[in-house]
């Protein structure tokens, strides 16, 4: 966000509910009433002509976003290392993941938090990434709800957001590591790019899945881009 602001851009962030700042209600887990809580945001500012980055599961309240909400304000998506548009494999959805290995890092996050942080963090970052920055990134995590990291745990791999992600509307940019751990690239990224109406598929080699953080500057260069494209250049 620092360097968007150098480029005159006003940027808005905010801690979904349970998360950093925000409070955590003990209610509202749930990809609806967190799609309901951009609206309210995007509502009480009164935002348009907004570009929105979304990175992993937020990728899913933007999809729910544009289903429940039309998409209101929104002119542009970005959606990185995105974990939509199903993670669970089913019999119509064969390219998931077996639902017995997703409930095993379920299990290790609801009875010890700490662990799971800790198992997830190398694989999230590079090679190189300083110490200080892993530890940065398990802090943050560390003063996430329990409760909200429980519950957004089991919906995110129990919701289907195929037919969202088709109701995206608006140009999008889908930009994904191949080496993502956390959201594998064939099962995440490149089907989220195949289902939404206008989408650009960029795949970072080696990259995994904190690429906010670990790909800062080239992110923010493709993001800007995106943004400066006209209608009609893709």
């Amino acid at each position: 966000m620092v360097g968007f602001v150098a480029r005159g851009h006003r940027c808005l962030s905010f801690d979904r509910r349970g998360h950093g700042r925000s409070s955590d209600p003990g209610c509202g887990y749930d990809h609806d009433t967190l799609a309901d809580d951009i609206a309210a945001v995007i509502d009480a500012l009164g935002l348009r002509g907004l570009t929105v980055v979304a990175h992993s599961m937020a990728a899913m309240e933007v999809a729910r976003y544009f289903s429940r909400h039309d998409g209101a304000g929104i002119d542009r998506v970005v959606l990185v290392g995105a974990i939509t548009p199903f993670l669970l494999r089913t019999d119509d959805n064969p390219e998931g993941i077996d639902g017995a290995v997703l409930a095993a890092g379920s299990d290790l996050l609801m009875t010890d938090f700490p662990a799971w942080i800790a198992a997830n963090t190398d694989p999230f970052f590079v090679a190189g990434t300083s110490d200080a920055m892993k530890q940065w990134g398990q802090r943050m995590m560390l003063g996430t709800s329990l409760l909200a990291a429980v519950q957004l745990a089991q919906a995110n791999v129990a919701t289907d957001f195929r037919a969202d992600l088709a109701r995206i509307y608006v140009p999008a940019l889908v930009v994904h590591g191949d080496q993502d751990v956390s959201a594998p690239l064939a099962v995440t990224g490149a089907r989220t790019a195949a289902l939404i109406p206008d989408a650009r598929l960029i795949v970072y080699e080696g990259a995994p899945h904190g690429l906010p953080l670990t790909h800062a500057e080239r992110l923010a260069q493709d993001i800007a881009a995106f943004m400066a494209e006209e209608p009609g250049e893709r």
